[in-house]
C-alpha cells in the first residue's frame, strides 16, 4: 500500500509543465503561486522529467532559474523537491559537513532512517554530484564511536530477512545487557555490531527480550551507558527500528515546538518522506501530540512556504477528528509490549543498613537543641531511613527525651522544608489521609488532589487510608467526600473509597463485553448514562483486566479510550477517568507527568511536588525517574535542582536519589 501524500499527476506532460514554469518566471517578478501549485502536485519522477524537458526546450537549467527567481525558505523547499531523493540526501549531507563544525543531527537523521537501497543510492549520488567519496568525507569529519557507527550504517548491509531465530534474539539481548548495564565501563563495539547489522524485525524482538530480562527499555540503557553524538545516533537507530514514522513525527514536532522553527529539518523531512510514509507520520503525530501535523505547520509557518508545506502534508487529520486504523494499531502494539515487560517497581528510599533508632534520635535532638537548627543533619537522617524506621525513631525519641519529635520538628523548621519533613514522619496512610482532609476542608475543594490519590492507590492502600482518616478526624472518609463533591464525580470517589476493586487476571470474554459497553455511544437509554457505564467498569475491574479492555476498545473503535473520554466528558469527571486510565496504563508515567507539570513554566507547584516525592519515594520513584527522562528528555534530578532552592531542594534531591 502506498503511504506517501504526493502521487503521480494524471495526464502529466513534461514539455507542457516546462513551458508553464518558463512563463511563470518570465518578465518582471515571478508567479510564485503557479510555481508552487505545479511543483507540489507532481511526483519526484515527474519533476525530474520536467527538468530535462526544460533544458531541451530552452537550453537552460531549471534548478538554476528557480534559485534565481525565488528566495529564502520557499526557494530551499522548491529546489529540494526538484532533486531526486538520493541527490537531495547527498546535498543535505554535503551541507552538514561544509564549513566549520558539522551538523550532526542531520547526519544522524539521514543515516539512521534510510533503507539499504536508499543508502547505496545516496553513496552513488554523492560520488556523481561531488566526485568525492562519502565514507572518506564522513571519516574525516567525525570521530570516535560516532564515526564507527556512521561507517557501519554507510555500508547499507543491514540484514533484511524476516526469518528470525529465537536463540539469536536471546543471545543478542544478553550481549547488549552484558555490554552495558552489567559491565564496568561499556563495550560500545557490541552495540555497534548488533544495532548496525541486524534486521529491523529481529531487533524489535531483541528490544522486547531486553525489556523482559533487564526490566527497562533499551533506550534507557543507551542513555545511561553512552554519551554525546554517539548516544543520539544510537537512540535514533532504535527509534527508527521501532517505528520510522514515529521517529519522524517526533523530529517534526521538535522542529516546530517552542520558539522559532528549525526550517531545515522541517523542509528535509517533508520533502524526503512525501512519497514514502507521510500518511503514517501524520497518524502517529495525531496520536502522540493530540493535534494534526497540518495544523501545527499552519500555526508555525507563513506565506508561500506554508502553502507548499501544507500541500506536501496532504491533509488535515483534525478535520474529521478521527484516528486512523494504523495509528490505533501502533498504540495497540505499544500496549502489548508494555504488558509483557516485567518491570520491577522500586522506590529510591531503602531501609538504612546499620539502623539504630536511639542513635538517630540523639542526632535529631542535637540538631534542634540550643540556638539555631542544623537542617542538614535532620535531612541527612530522615531522608535516608525507610518510613518504618522513621516510626521507630519517633518512639525512641519519646522514650529517650520524653518529648514529641513531631512537635519539635514543627517548631524548628518552616516553609516547604517543614511540610516535606513532617510529611515523611507520617505513615503513608496518615499522610494520604491528611492530604485528602486538606483537600476537602474549608471553602472550596481541591479536586485534583482527590483525583490523584483516590485514582492511583490500590485496595490495601485505600483501606489503610480509611482507617487513618477515621482515627485522625473521627469521620468517615466516604462521608467527607460525599458532602464535598456532587454528581458523577462524587459517585466515582465513593466507589474508589470502598477499595474493593477486583484483583484477578484478565477475562477475555468479559473484556470484550466491557469494551463494547464503553464504546457504545448510541444507546440513549437514560437510565444508564455514559458516565455510569464508565464508572461501573473503570472503578471496579482489576488493572490487568482493564489493560485488556483498553486494547479491545482500540480494536473496536480505532480510538484510544483516553481520546474517547476527552471527547465525551468534561471537568472533574473527565479528569478522574483519565487519571484512572493513565494509572492503569503506566502509573509511573502518570506521576512523572504530574511532577513535570508541577515544575515547568513560571513558578513551582510545591504542594504537588512535595506530595508525590513523599508518597512515591518507597514505591516507584525510581521508575518515575526513568519515565521522566523518557518523556521529557531531562532528568527529574536536574529539574528539581533548577526549580527549587535551599534545604528544601537538598531534601528533595536526597529523596530523588541519583542523577539519571
Amino acid at each position: 500500500v502506498y503511504r506517501g501524500s504526493v502521487k503521480d499527476f494524471p495526464g502529466f506532460d513534461a514539455s507542457q509543465d516546462a513551458e508553464a514554469l518558463y512563463n511563470a518566471m518570465k518578465g518582471f517578478g515571478s508567479d510564485k503561486e503557479a510555481i508552487l501549485d505545479l511543483i507540489t502536485s507532481r511526483s519526484n519522477k515527474q519533476r525530474v522529467e520536467t527538468c530535462q524537458a526544460y533544458k531541451s526546450l530552452y537550453g537552460k537549467d531549471l534548478i538554476a532559474d528557480l534559485k534565481y527567481e525565488l528566495t529564502g525558505k520557499f526557494e530551499r523547499l522548491i529546489v529540494s523537491l526538484m532533486r531526486p531523493p538520493a541527490y537531495s540526501d547527498a546535498k543535505e549531507i554535503k551541507d552538514a559537513m561544509a564549513g566549520i563544525g558539522t551538523d550532526e543531527k542531520c547526519l544522524i537523521e539521514i543515516l539512521a532512517s534510510r533503507t539499504n537501497q536508499e543508502i547505496h543510492d545516496l553513496v552513488a549520488a554523492y560520488k556523481d554530484a561531488y566526485e568525492r567519496d562519502l565514507e572518506a568525507d564522513i571519516v574525516g569529519d567525525t570521530s570516535g564511536h560516532f564515526k564507527k557507527m556512521l561507517v557501519v550504517l554507510l555500508q547499507g548491509t543491514r540484514e533484511e530477512d524476516d526469518v528470525v531465530s529465537e536463540d539469536l534474539v536471546e543471545q543478542d539481548a544478553k550481549d547488549l545487557l552484558e555490554a552495558g548495564e552489567l559491565k564496568w565501563g561499556t563495550d560500545e563495539a557490541q552495540f555497534i555490531y548488533i544495532l548496525g547489522r541486524r534486521s529491523k524485525q529481529h531487533l524489535r524482538l531483541v528490544f522486547d527480550e531486553y525489556l523482559k530480562i533487564s526490566g527497562k527499555p533499551i533506550e534507557r540503557s543507551i542513555r545511561a551507558e553512552l554519551s554525546g553524538d554517539f548516544e543520539k545516533l544510537m537512540l535514533a537507530v532504535v527509534k527508527c527500528v521501532r517505528s520510522t514514522a514515529e521517529y519522524f513525527a517526533e523530529r517534526l514536532y521538535k522542529a516546530m515546538k517552542g520558539l522559532g522553527t528549525r526550517d531545515n529539518t522541517l523542509i528535509r523531512i517533508m520533502v524526503s518522506r512525501s512519497e514514502i510514509d507521510m500518511l503514517d507520520i501524520r497518524e502517529v503525530f495525531r496520536t502522540k501530540y493530540e493535534k494534526s501535523l497540518y495544523n501545527m505547520i499552519k500555526e508555525d509557518t507563513s506565506g508561500e512556504y506554508k502553502k507548499a508545506l501544507l500541500k506536501l502534508c496532504g491533509g488535515d487529520d483534525d478535520a474529521a477528528g478521527e484516528f486512523f486504523p494504523e495509528a490505533a494499531q501502533v498504540a495497540y502494539r505499544m500496549w502489548e509490549l508494555s504488558a509483557v515487560a516485567k518491570v520491577e517497581l522500586r522506590g529510591t528510599v531503602q531501609p538504612a543498613g546499620s539502623f539504630n533508632d536511639d542513635g538517630d534520635a540523639q542526632v535529631l535532638r542535637k540538631a534542634m537543641k540550643g540556638l539555631g537548627t542544623d537542617e542538614g543533619a535532620i535531612i541527612e537522617v530522615l531522608t535516608q531511613r525507610s518510613n518504618a524506621q522513621r516510626q521507630q525513631i519517633l518512639k525512641a525519641y519519646k522514650a529517650h527525651y520524653g518529648r514529641d519529635l513531631m512537635a519539635d520538628l514543627k517548631s524548628e523548621l518552616s516553609g516547604s522544608l517543614a511540610k516535606l519533613i513532617l510529611g515523611l514522619m507520617l505513615t503513608p496512610a496518615q499522610y494520604d489521609a491528611k492530604q485528602l482532609r486538606k483537600a476537602v476542608e474549608g471553602a472550596g475543594t481541591d479536586e485534583s488532589v482527590l483525583i490523584e490519590i483516590m485514582a492511583t492507590r490500590n485496595n490495601q492502600e485505600i483501606m489503610a487510608i480509611n482507617e487513618a482518616y477515621q482515627e485522625a478526624y473521627h469521620k468517615r472518609l466516604e462521608d467527607d467526600l460525599s458532602s464535598d463533591t456532587s454528581g458523577h464525580f462524587k459517585r466515582i470517589l465513593v466507589s474508589l473509597a470502598l477499595g474493593n476493586r477486583d484483583d484477578g487476571p484478565e477475562n477475555l470474554t468479559q473484556a470484550h463485553e466491557d469494551a463494547k459497553k464503553l464504546a457504545d455511544v448510541s444507546s440513549n437509554d437514560s437510565s444508564d448514562s455514559l458516565e455510569t457505564r464508565f464508572l461501573s467498569i473503570l472503578c471496579t475491574r482489576s488493572y490487568p483486566h482493564l489493560r485488556r479492555v483498553f486494547q479491545e476498545f482500540i480494536k473496536m473503535t480505532n480510538h484510544d479510550v483516553e481520546h474517547a473520554i476527552r471527547k465525551r466528558m468534561s471537568g472533574d469527571v473527565r479528569d478522574a477517568f483519565i487519571a484512572i486510565v493513565r494509572s492503569v496504563k503506566n502509573k509511573p508515567a502518570f506521576f512523572a507527568d504530574k511532577l513535570y507539570k508541577s515544575m515547568k513554566g513560571a513558578g513551582t507547584d510545591e504542594r504537588t511536588l512535595t506530595r508525590i516525592m513523599i508518597s512515591r519515594s518507597e514505591i516507584d520513584l525510581f521508575n518515575i525517574r526513568g519515565e521522566f527522562i523518557d518523556l521529557f528528555d531531562k532528568s527529574l534530578h536536574r529539574m528539581i535542582e533548577k526549580d527549587t532552592s535551599g534545604d528544601y531542594r537538598k531534601a528533595l534531591l536526597a529523596l530523588c536519589g541519583g542523577e539519571d
